[in-house]
């Protein structure tokens, strides 16, 4: 039995949001079948070889609707009968247009959940807007304090972060529902907005000063994290991840390169001091990673219980030891032939451990389809 076994997601998402969500709840036995438009989800020709689909959509089923067509919307309101759970994307207008709103389908299953994940919240200037991951990345303050942090112009991170984030919150919503839902017997809609999860991120890091009143306590931006000194370290052949947090490693570091008389500078002597002049105190670091191999950095680091990591990129991240020793890559047989070297669903399970991961739908998907029986 997995955690989430017999509970019926019906997915009519798209992109990344809406989908790494509903990965997320197939991943922990939930069954999910994927309404895509008659096009397929745009995600299907987006990457190399629609590799970003197949990681987001493994495990679903799919079916093909277009839900702006009698027909479409026939055969998906039959489909919403037997779910528990719908997930859309849509704005609030164009999901009452096509009627996917709770209201819309209390009457044709009064227990389904229905959980929207929208770029801004319902109610706010900003709520008919069209949303992306680089836009929320933009307005939640993301992409200017990744610059600052650089020391250059706001840039993006390089990953669908917003969409993630908010997935795995609109996700961690669903599963917050369905147990109210079993406790209560009360269905309801759930909403969530990319911007405000985003906004709520970043400032949960960065407000600093700005969230007291009478503000106090400086400006925003949390110092150390804004260092153009906190990045990978070179080391004399190639990169090497360490931080310092306490006192203790500090202390340690100093001791391991030789250099113990540093602390008595007062401008590294305490955390306080450190955290006043966090530039100062990593170029410090820095200085001291260069003359060593990072393998070697490495074992010493490790031996005096200093937190250390390689950098790994893409190819290197693919062949990590502990990765593979812990069964973190798997690889599953697609419909196409080909075979998807994917990860494994998350966390330890000591009652209800996930199955290994299924293929993700194949296309064209089929026009038709019912859910398995309980």
């Amino acid at each position: 039995m997995t955690a989430l076994q017999g509970v019926r997601v019906l997915d009519a998402s798209t992109v990344v949001m809406g989908p790494y969500a509903t990965r997320l709840l197939a991943d922990l036995g939930a069954e999910v079948l994927k309404v895509e438009p008659p096009e397929g989800d745009v995600m299907r020709r987006a990457g190399q070889g629609g590799a970003m689909f197949a990681h987001l959509n493994r495990g679903k089923r799919s079916v093909a609707l277009d839900l702006k067509a009698p027909e479409g919307q026939h055969a998906f309101r039959a489909l919403a009968v037997g779910a528990d759970v719908l997930v859309h994307n849509m704005r609030p207008e164009a999901a009452a247009r096509l009627s996917l709103r709770q209201q819309d389908l209390a009457g044709l299953n009064p227990g389904l959940v229905v959980a929207c994940a929208y770029g801004y919240g319902s109610g706010g200037p900003y709520s008919a807007r069209p949303a992306y991951d680089d836009l929320i990345q933009a307005a939640s303050g993301l992409a200017d304090t990744t610059g600052r942090a650089g020391g250059g112009d706001p840039r993006y991170v390089p990953l669908t972060l917003a969409d993630r984030v908010v997935g795995a919150h609109l996700a961690f919503a669903i599963a917050a529902a369905i147990a109210c839902r079993e406790r209560t017997g009360v269905a309801q809609q759930v909403e969530v907005p990319m911007f405000e999860t985003m906004a709520d991120m970043v400032a949960g890091d960065h407000l600093g000063g700005l969230s007291f009143g009478p503000p106090g306590g400086g400006g925003p931006y949390y110092a150390r994290l804004m260092s153009p000194q906190r990045r990978p370290y070179r080391s004399r052949d190639g990169w090497i991840a360490v931080l310092l947090y306490n006192d203790a490693h500090w202390r340690r570091f100093f001791a391991l390169v030789g250099q113990e008389a540093l602390l008595a500078d007062p401008r590294l002597a305490t955390h306080a001091a450190r955290q006043a002049d966090i530039d100062h105190a990593y170029a410090q670091v820095a200085a001291a990673l260069a003359h060593r191999d990072t393998a070697e950095w490495l074992q010493l680091l490790s031996e005096a219980d200093i937190p250390a990591a390689p950098v790994n990129d893409i190819a290197a991240l693919r062949d990590d030891p502990h990765l593979r020793a812990t069964g973190f890559w798997r690889d599953v047989p697609m419909p196409d032939g080909r075979t998807l070297h994917t990860t494994a669903p998350f966390g330890r399970w000591s009652a209800t451990p996930p199955a290994p991961p299924g293929p993700p739908p194949a296309w064209p998907a089929p026009a038709t389809a019912a859910w398995e029986t309980r």
